[in-house]
């Protein structure tokens, strides 16, 4: 009978583990792997001894997207004397780490092993795993005998059932959503941003490094009230070819600016198509300046290329479609995949924080004065913000400095407001509302540099909204588009539409181009040599 018992155990779990493996390999066929995530800390001290306990967590806060696909998270502890430190990275197995080769890297968690180091203990783990090196293994000091043989056991079966029904609630969730048409989205998230005009496997999320990246600028492309753009090389280590990257640079006395837009970047579920593909940041002390390292787009800001172009309805759609669905994203509580993230407001929202990339889309910048709408942020947290953005662009709410705090929606329908204005600005150039006038910004009657106080009286005082001309409704699809933002800039913020149903309306006006009876030709504006990148 003890046979017998001991005959389904084993067959259970074979039969469970082929199972798993069946249905992992079909998912390797269906998705693509994102670059490892790992726990990545500079040596800090610590209060796991590595004596008295079995395992321990790290005190690193801070995980970054490992630069290369093939690295593994890494853990080292050490004691010398009465100092014990803990360093978490991400590293490539082939290569050696403090003399050693990493031997253990396919494990899921990170099991330390005592090496050999004079006048020191020396423990170093590597792992695969998604933070594997967040939680320390010590497994030498693991209890042993029959007890402990039976605990693994036991742990088997339960991993090989709940493994077994987690695969099964996966293909059921997976089906759904292929039926749902969401495949798309998932995918789209987990592999790179392939439109991006530039995209560096050089440059890690958060550069840990003790040497900084090896950049030469360029060129200044762009200047705003907190910082400079530069157009600049990032040389290749091993050879003489470079990538091109934007470099924004932050003077000493910006950085609180400089690492608001750090620490928005440096969100992992951030990255998103229509949002500005960050590389890294950096801390260049012997210059006393702060640098943020992004993808470069040669097209320049939004309001460069419309005062240089004029386009077609395909481009208008292009355009103001991605612009929507980038905002929609910086506002939603959900990656496109359905991971939770932090809602953000950019509170600075207009046609100059807008780059173009070579597929005509629309990419968001500058994140300087953005906000992480965190439900756990106080009315008096909220309050300190200010008001901030550009004049021109701010709602009536922000204008007159009455936002609701005590709802964080508030500043997303600011920020819808602001896109409103934006989304004028690309209709403003179309060819498919006829006569095409000179490039002109939102109140542009009211001058090149309006102060708070005029946009006021504008505003506020007059209602005023920039002018739609009734030739702009012989087109179907402006004449939604005219619609929608008439919603989006009503006086009361209750009112506007979220970004999210803005980009499903332009979703919904994807075969709109054809009823148009005017012509769609791709007539330009000659372009000028130099062009910014956000300011």
């Amino acid at each position: 009978m003890e046979k017998f018992r001991l005959s389904v155990f084993w067959c259970g779990t074979i039969f469970f583990g082929s199972l798993a493996t069946i249905d992992l390999a079909d998912g390797k066929r269906n998705w693509k792997s994102p670059r490892n995530l790992c726990k990545f800390c500079d040596l800090q001290p610590t209060s796991c001894n590595g004596t008295s306990v079995v395992s321990c967590f790290t005190n690193c806060s801070i995980t970054a997207i490992c630069a290369q696909d093939d690295e593994v998270c890494v853990s080292i502890w050490r004691k010398k004397d009465d100092n014990v430190t803990i360093e978490t990275l991400c590293h490539h197995p082939s290569q050696r780490l403090y003399g050693f080769l990493l031997d253990d890297y396919n494990n899921t968690k990170c099991e330390m092993k005592e090496k050999s180091v004079p006048g020191s203990q020396f423990y170093i783990c590597s792992c695969s795993e998604e933070e594997c090196n967040h939680l320390l293994h010590f497994s030498s000091l693991a209890p042993a005998g029959p007890q402990y043989l039976l605990i693994v056991l036991i742990s088997v079966l339960v991993l090989a059932v709940v493994t077994f029904f987690a695969l099964l609630c996966y293909r059921m969730v997976r089906q759904r959503r292929l039926s749902q048409g969401w495949d798309k989205e998932a995918r789209a998230i987990m592999i790179d941003d392939d439109h991006s005009d530039s995209s560096s496997t050089h440059a890690n999320n958060i550069n840990h490094n003790t040497e900084l990246l090896p950049i030469e600028l360029d060129l200044q492309v762009g200047k705003g009230r907190f910082a400079e753009v530069y157009k600049a090389k990032l040389k290749q280590s091993t050879s003489e070819q470079f990538e091109t990257v934007a470099v924004k640079i932050f003077s000493e006395v910006e950085y609180a600016s400089w690492k608001n837009e750090k620490d928005i970047f440096s969100d992992i579920n951030l990255k998103h198509e229509n949002v500005l593909h960050f590389l890294t940041a950096e801390q260049r002390k012997a210059e006393k300046q702060y640098w943020l390292i992004t993808a470069y787009h040669p097209l320049g800001n939004l309001q460069e290329y419309l005062s240089q172009h004029i386009i077609s309805w395909d481009d208008l759609w292009l355009l103001g479609g991605s612009l929507a669905q980038g905002v929609a994203h910086l506002h939603s509580d959900r990656t496109p995949c359905g991971r939770p993230k932090i809602a953000i407001a950019h509170r600075d929202l207009k046609s100059s924080n807008v780059l173009v990339k070579n597929n005509l889309t629309c990419c968001l910048c500058d994140f300087g004065l953005g906000l992480r709408l965190d439900s756990l942020l106080s009315v008096d947290e909220l309050a300190n913000s200010g008001q901030v953005g550009t004049a021109r662009y701010m709602a009536p709410e922000v204008l007159e400095s009455r936002i609701n705090l005590e709802n964080i929606e508030s500043f997303k329908q600011s920020d819808v407001y602001s896109m409103a204005l934006v989304l004028w600005e690309i209709i403003s150039r179309c060819n498919a509302i006829g006569e095409v006038k000179d490039y002109e910004p939102p109140f542009g009657n009211i001058g090149e540099h309006p102060c708070v106080e005029s946009m006021k009286d504008s505003v506020l005082r007059d209602r005023g909204r920039p002018e739609i001309p009734s030739t702009w409704i012989n087109h179907q699809g402006i004449q939604i588009l005219c619609d929608t933002i008439t919603d989006c800039w009503d006086h009361d913020p209750e009112a506007r539409l979220t970004a999210q149903c803005v980009a499903e309306r332009f979703s919904d006006m994807e075969h709109l181009d054809k009823l148009s009876g005017r012509s769609c030709s791709q007539e330009k504006i000659p372009e000028d040599s130099s062009v910014s990148h956000g300011k």
